[in-house]
């Protein structure tokens, strides 16, 4: 038992495993993850800051809105949900709910201010 929390403790650190059950990575591992086919990129800003420039394909899905619980609820639980915003820390919040749901969730550490990638207007 003590050999299995180990290697669990030794893979979070490798892959950014945290206590909330998703898995926040940096903009270079997420450009890979989305660019997988199946996964669910998603916006969580508010339409005026998704308006402003957002990494292509992206649903906006605004986590302060009071429908969030319902707009998130027709992504499909098989399916990876790729979740972002200006820096991190909303999208945190709305993966603890996704996490916390059903759903398997990656982050966008430092959000859309960390993207190297291409941005769509």
């Amino acid at each position: 038992k003590l050999a299995l929390m180990a290697l669990f403790a030794g893979l979070c650190t490798i892959f950014g495993c945290n206590a909330k059950g998703f898995v926040s990575v940096d903009a270079e591992k997420f450009a890979r993850r989305i660019a997988e086919s199946g996964v669910q990129l998603v916006d969580v800003r508010t339409a005026e800051e998704y308006a402003e420039g957002h990494i292509p394909n992206a649903v906006n899905i605004d986590v302060s809105s009071p429908d969030f619980v319902e707009k998130v609820s027709a992504l499909d639980k098989k399916r990876t949900v790729a979740l972002y915003c200006r820096s991190g820390r909303r999208s945190k919040m709305a993966a603890e709910q996704l996490t916390a749901a059903g759903y398997k969730v990656i982050d966008l550490d430092g959000g859309i201010q960390s993207w190297t990638g291409e941005i769509e207007k």
